[in-house]
């Protein structure tokens, strides 16, 4: 088995306006990276749209409805739905292709036609929360691609989700707070937007597990995030298989936080997340693009994940 790459063309037709961070250009410079010779035996696929029954997972059908209301045809104005959340024409299908890329990437890896997958796919998903689009997110790809994990396959009675974006994934926690069968790590830096995720807030049977990082922070505390909290956590918990929130703006290039993670930071985190899976799951992993705004950190970034993937 080999890793699988999953993205879609409409993922680069959603639009977000002149200056904004979570622009096409982070996604065309990712898969030119992975365009490289070292990437020759990675596989690929297109991402396949989204049903409406895989959105319900964690979303209500009222609040898909208005998303898609909201679409401006072909030819109209960009729509702010918030300081920072843009609706284009083009916005529904990549969203669609999004949560499809996800929920097909658990497939594969459930039915060993891939070792694990990352999706390179756009609007991210880990601010939304159920009912609230957010934080250039509109629905939670992450939070929806292990719910479906549960629901679709018998064998996996829980699953996780690992994020380590700089920022907390709000979204991702209230979906899973009342449900002891999932899981959420988030290692982010605190105070930062959405200034959420509190390290008292644990969910309804100790399912949630925060990370609270201070601006500045670097590989030292990154690190130990992981080996001391999130990792004794994530074993505990035992989950069948693991979503991963790869959001890459820790880095220290990066515009939107302030933290000093290096290209290797992802790389340790990425191979310590694996020997986990290795040894508890299967290897079962499924990891989504969230965060990453400096384009040529973000694509050396997910160039050295995605080589880690490759090599599990």
């Amino acid at each position: 088995m080999a890793t699988l790459l999953l993205t879609h063309p409409a993922c680069l037709k959603h639009e977000t306006g002149e200056h904004h961070p979570e622009a096409q250009e982070r996604l065309k410079k990712v898969l030119h990276h992975l365009e490289r010779e070292e990437f020759h035996f990675l596989h690929r696929d297109q991402a396949p749209r989204a049903t409406t029954s895989q959105l319900s997972l964690a979303h209500p059908l009222n609040y898909i409805e208005a998303v898609e209301r909201a679409i401006p045809k072909a030819g109209e104005a960009l729509i702010n739905i918030d300081d920072d959340t843009v609706i284009s024409p083009g916005t529904w299908e990549a969203a669609m292709r999004s949560v499809g890329g996800v929920c097909y990437g658990v497939d594969e890896v459930m039915k060993k036609k891939a070792r694990n997958v990352f999706c390179a796919t756009r609007p991210p998903g880990h601010h939304a929360e159920t009912s609230r689009a957010m934080g250039f997110c509109f629905f939670n790809n992450a939070a929806i691609g292990a719910i479906y994990a549960v629901h679709t396959y018998p064998e996996v009675k829980r699953a996780a989700v690992i994020d380590f974006d700089v920022h907390h994934g709000n979204g991702t926690q209230e979906i899973f707070y009342n449900s002891p069968n999932l899981f959420y790590a988030s290692s982010h830096q605190s105070p930062g937007y959405p200034d959420t995720g509190r390290e008292s807030e644990t969910g309804v049977a100790n399912n949630i597990c925060n990370v609270e990082l201070k601006p500045g922070a670097g590989s030292e505390e990154f690190r130990a995030a992981y080996t001391d909290k999130i990792i004794p956590k994530l074993k505990a918990f035992d989950p069948d298989i693991r979503i991963i929130s790869a959001g890459f703006d820790g880095h220290l290039r990066d515009p939107m936080a302030h933290m000093r993670l290096t290209t290797q930071d992802f790389e340790w985190v990425t191979e310590e997340l694996l020997k986990v899976a290795n040894a508890h799951c299967e290897g079962r992993v499924v990891s989504v693009l969230e965060g990453g705004y400096d384009e040529d950190a973000l694509a050396a970034c997910v160039a050295a994940h995605v080589k880690t993937l490759m090599h599990a």
